[in-house]
Order: structure tokens, then sequence, then C-alpha cells
């Protein structure tokens, strides 16, 4: 055999062998690296939206918890501007309670002074009959002086 058909035979088989390897090999190969290719791509495209995402949600935390923060605050004022009210509603209360058993008292007091005095006064009109009824040496007739015991128990 001479150089030159093996040559061609060489080249021949060099095409052929180029053309299998672009229409068998290297498309599906090229179309295997351009799908990863775009699959990278897709996450990395996934992982900032993800880190958007993120910063974003963080950022609304962060506005709940100070809108729940200052809510705290707010009951907690009116919590205590609620128990200020009930303590000085109970003062109020007291107060009135503790002069109206005061002004009780008083009248109760009235009441028994008028009592004693008045049992006081029946008191002294006997102890002056009796005193009469010695000076006299006799009895008196308490119904036949009656007036006059009256008059003495009002001067007394």
């Amino acid at each position: 055999m001479n150089i030159t058909v093996t040559l061609i035979a060489q080249m021949a088989a060099f095409v052929l062998l180029i053309w299998f390897v672009n229409k068998v090999l290297w498309g599906p190969l090229n179309q295997l690296l351009a799908d990863r290719q775009k699959r990278i791509a897709d996450g990395l495209a996934a992982a900032d939206k993800g880190k958007h995402d993120l910063e974003l949600s963080e950022k609304k935390a962060k506005e709940i918890l100070h809108e729940a923060k200052g809510k705290a605050a707010e009951i907690i004022a009116q919590s205590e501007k609620r128990a200020s009210e009930i303590v000085e509603e109970a003062k109020a209360n007291a107060q009135v309670e503790g002069d109206r058993l005061l002004t009780a008292a008083r009248a109760e007091v009235t009441q028994e002074f008028n009592r004693a005095k008045e049992d006081l006064r029946g008191q002294v009109a006997d102890i002056a009959i009796a005193g009469a009824e010695k000076i006299l040496g006799r009895e008196v007739d308490r119904a036949a002086h009656d007036q006059i015991l009256k008059d003495l128990v009002s001067q007394i």
C-alpha cells in the first residue's frame, strides 16, 4: 500500500471522527454544560432572592417587635393609670365611708348623752324627793307634786 492511500484513508477516518464527535458527543456535551450553567445561574438567583427575602423578613420582624414593644408600653401605662384611678376611687370611697361612720358615731354619742341626761334628771328628781321626804318627815306624793317635779327636772 501506498502512503497516499493510507494518508487519504487516515484523513477520511479523521474527518469521519470529527463529524461523529460533533454530532454525537460535542452537541449533547455542550447541551449538558449549558443546562448545568443554567441550573447554577438559577441557583445563584434563588440564593440572592432568598437573601433579599431574609433581609425583608428581618426588617419586618424588627418592625413588628418594635410595634409590640410600643403596644406593651402603652398597655402598661394604661394599667398604671387605671391602678392609680382605682386607688384614688378607693381613697374617696374610704373618706366618704369614714365621714358617714363619724357622723353616725356622733349622732349615737349625742343620743346616748341625751339618754344619760334624761336618766340623770330622773335620778336627781328621785333624790330630791327622797331628800324632801327626809326634810319634811313625811311622804311626798309624786302624783300630786308632778308639775313641781317637772319644773325641777327641767331646771336641772
